[in-house]
């Protein structure tokens, strides 16, 4: 450990360089995924804007627990309804089981005001939020 601190004491410009890389990376992988959302914050912009929920898991996920109010476009399918989900005016929140796919769909979409929840449904269970089961 005393030679880890030697080497950086005799090389700052290197370890400079290497944090500001650190740095760049976590800010442009933030926003390649997208703004996120609270679970909290979903239930305010539902109701204040009529977002439109959309769950990118499998029917099967869905069918065993989705949010209320949310639609089943599976991410597989998603292809098939970009153009009708662009041209929505209502806010769109991707919904996945924990958050990357969703960031992913946000980019794919390409929306201007669309989120993805944080965390996914994992992080909203985890919270004790509800669910809604299908039949």
């Amino acid at each position: 450990m005393e030679r880890w601190f030697e080497f950086m004491g005799n090389h700052p410009i290197l370890f400079g360089i290497l944090g500001v890389l650190i740095i760049l990376f976590f800010v442009f992988e933030s926003r390649r995924s997208g703004r996120k959302i609270s679970p909290q914050s979903l239930g305010i912009l539902t109701k204040a804007q009529n977002a439109m929920l959309i769950d990118l898991r499998d029917s099967k996920d869905f069918k065993q627990g989705h949010i209320s109010g949310s639609r089943n476009i599976p991410y597989s399918q998603l292809e098939k309804h970009v153009e009708e989900l662009k041209a929505t005016d209502r806010p769109l929140i991707f919904i996945c089981n924990m958050g990357q796919v969703a960031g992913t769909a946000l980019q794919k979409v390409g929306h201007q005001d669309s989120y993805r929840l944080d965390g996914g449904i994992i992080n909203w269970k985890g919270q004790g939020l509800p669910l809604v089961k299908s039949k």
